[in-house]
């Protein structure tokens, strides 16, 4: 009987998939993922020897690695082809240690597709593995350990059991408390933006802005006053060609940006999904910082564009890839089939996402929309006050015919006015508007904050965000907002200004991520006591250095030696921290009745006010703070209202006691 080759991947999706461009003499297996890591329990890195981690199989792989070891033995040859990136060739690694493959047999296959070609033309390329991608992901995960394993009980006993630290997760949650203490104490000053409604000799209207923003309610009537019985013409008139280029293809960060906002989609739920397209054949690797496209793929799709919509929408482009530290896939995501428009037989995520995928690809590849812009300056005869106009056309579509922006503000035609042509004023309003303060994060522009600052890489974006949601620090919430009125003035010719208020919801939010009273506490006790965990630069540089040690520039063992000296330092100095100096208490203010004073602070089963101090002669007295309030916003009139509960508020008809409280249910 002819000996067959196996080849290990770590799905069975994508086993399947491989396994129907092989051919007989193939037998292809998934490993499950990762078949052995560091334990659960335990730190399982001996420190004093190197940080050499102490590998075990994983629970409920052993009945797989046992069937991996008897398919290996009986096979002709063993093909490791689990992912191109860090994460695959650890799991091609363990595997090859665990089977007893020969440390220098070139068995690694790697490919960024999967399709028919690539896996024929990986066959024809294999490769001893990579040790130094592998010990880059070996630094990362016993690092990462280090810090879970030796700061999380420093967390328990200092501020709450049940907590977790982890290096990019907490510099995450810093970012969403910083931005959150930003919005707290922003202090808006309004002020008046001035537009007009011109009519046209056409019998048209023409909107357009004030050149100036008046601070004060007065000084905005007098304007408006003034300028109502001004007369009005075209005083210049520009005309400038603007041409738009198509955004270049994905990359993971960009994927769960676009996804998040065009379709509504978590990271968490845009990587599931690609993972399947991929593990389908469908799309490159997902995973992925590279924005270059094979000269197949533009061959392709530069085909595609000519036939479908002309030779006029080709311009083929070859984007470079910025990040410094970029890793290694070689790809940016782009579909495998360009013709393939769209996916048959699979969920509607996975259609919706490959069509984003699939539009952005071809788009990248071309020709640039060409617009012309039409600025319009309008001029009062006496006053001299300009107001402006603006628009553009579109002239040629280009791109925008296959991937229209989702908003696109460059579509309002000027119409065809003469430089000295008179119009006449409608009317001119002022409205009252309010500076906004900076924007709460959403997952996208998360990720987005991220990778400008170089932190984290592509594959842990994702469980990230997930992580800091999942352990309490941050929720996803919608801000109803509470009422508020702004003034609008509205002045016509001949007639005194009119003065109305338009109700509006101030400080209403929807899907934004915002910190909980657990999150600011924990972050300001790793920004006192573990500077280097939270630092922005430090974690920046952190990456940088696990880039090194994957180009060989640099010895794993020693970048974890000069990480866990003043890491060790820290976690052995904060033994002397009392959990008093992290309560994060907040005194409000005193109780007009009894004269003792009112606290906010972390209590044992979560943030609380306290009537009362524990040396007092009377015991303080505490209320838990309920959702939508925190230790830092919660005034001294709801403590007390809180402090108040539970009170009788009536009975019902047949006489039992109505109670108002507060709690769980």
């Amino acid at each position: 009987m002819t000996k067959k080759q196996l080849v290990i991947v770590e799905s069975p999706a994508k086993a399947r998939t491989i396994a129907k461009f092989l051919g007989p003499q193939f037998v292809v297996k998934s490993s499950y993922g990762h078949i052995r890591d560091l334990p659960k329990k335990g730190l399982s890195v001996d420190i004093e020897g190197g940080f050499l981690p102490e590998y075990r199989v994983s629970e409920g792989k052993k009945k797989i690695v046992s069937k991996l070891k008897k398919d290996a033995g009986s096979a002709e040859k063993t093909w490791l082809a689990s992912d191109e990136d860090r994460e695959g060739e650890a799991i091609a690694w363990h595997l090859s240690q665990l089977l007893g493959l020969p440390k220098t047999a070139a068995n690694r296959i790697v490919f960024h597709e999967i399709t028919k070609p690539a896996i024929e033309q990986a066959l024809k390329r294999p490769r001893p593995i990579d040790i130094d991608l592998v010990n880059a992901q070996q630094a990362r995960r016993i690092l990462d350990r280090l810090v879970g394993y030796q700061l999380s009980p420093v967390l328990w006993k200092k501020v709450q059991r049940g907590l977790s630290a982890g290096r990019v997760q907490s510099v995450a949650v810093r970012l969403i408390v910083e931005r959150e203490r930003e919005i707290t104490t922003f202090s808006s000053t309004p002020y008046y933006k001035i537009t007009a409604v011109f009519s046209l000799p056409d019998g048209g209207e023409l909107l357009a802005e004030g050149q100036s923003k008046p601070a004060t309610a007065e000084a905005a009537r007098q304007l408006l006053q003034q300028l109502a019985d001004d007369s009005f013409a075209v005083s210049e008139i520009k005309k400038t060609p603007a041409s738009r280029n198509p955004a270049p293809p994905f990359t993971t960060s960009t994927l769960q940006q676009a996804a998040s906002n065009r379709l509504g989609f978590s990271p968490k739920q845009t990587m599931m999904l690609a993972q399947r397209l991929y593990e389908s054949g469908h799309i490159t690797y997902m995973r992925t910082d590279s924005l270059s496209l094979s000269p197949l793929a533009v061959k392709q799709m530069a085909d595609h564009i000519e036939k479908t919509y002309g030779r006029q929408y080709l311009q083929t482009r070859r984007y470079k890839t910025k990040s410094a530290g970029a890793q290694e896939a070689h790809e940016a995501i782009r579909p495998t089939d360009i013709s393939k428009t769209a996916i048959t037989g699979k969920d509607s995520g996975q259609n919706r996402l490959y069509r984003l995928i699939w539009r952005r690809t071809l788009a990248s590849q071309m020709a640039a929309a060409q617009l012309e812009k039409t600025t319009l300056n309008i001029t009062g005869a006496s006053s001299r006050y300009r107001f402006t106009a603006s628009g553009a056309i579109v002239r040629f579509d280009g791109f925008l015919k296959l991937d229209p922006p989702k908003t696109d503000a460059a579509s309002d035609v000027m119409p065809p006015l003469k430089q000295g042509e008179k119009l006449g004023v409608l009317r001119i309003m002022a409205a009252e508007t309010p500076e906004r303060p900076p924007s709460r994060y959403t997952e996208a522009s998360l990720i987005r904050q991220l990778e400008a600052m170089g932190i984290g890489r592509p594959s842990t974006y994702a469980p990230t965000i997930s992580t800091i949601i999942d352990r309490g620090y941050v929720v996803k919430r919608d801000l109803p907002g509470v009422p508020g009125e702004l003034l609008r003035l509205r002045a016509v010719p001949g007639r005194p200004v009119e003065q109305s208020a338009e109700t509006i919801m101030v400080g209403a939010d929807k899907g934004k991520l915002m910190p909980t009273d657990i999150a600011n506490l924990v972050n300001d006790f790793l920004t006192s006591h573990f500077t280097n965990i939270v630092d922005y630069d430090f974690t920046k540089e952190l990456e940088g250095e696990f880039d090194q040690i994957a180009k060989q520039k640099k010895p794993w063992q020693k970048v974890l030696e000069k990480f866990y000296g003043p890491f060790k330092q820290a976690v052995d100095n904060a033994e002397n921290i009392s959990r008093a100096e992290v309560a994060g208490a907040r005194e409000l203010g005193v109780d007009p009745k009894s004269k003792r004073p009112v606290i906010a602070r972390m209590g044992r089963f979560g943030p609380m006010v306290q009537l009362g101090r524990a040396e007092d002669a009377a015991k303080p007295e505490f209320a838990s703070i309920p959702t939508g309030q925190s230790i830092e916003t919660v005034t001294l009139e709801e403590a007390l209202q809180l402090l108040a509960l539970p009170r009788q508020v009536g009975r019902t008809a047949d006489g039992k006691i109505i109670e108002a409280n507060s709690g769980r249910f």
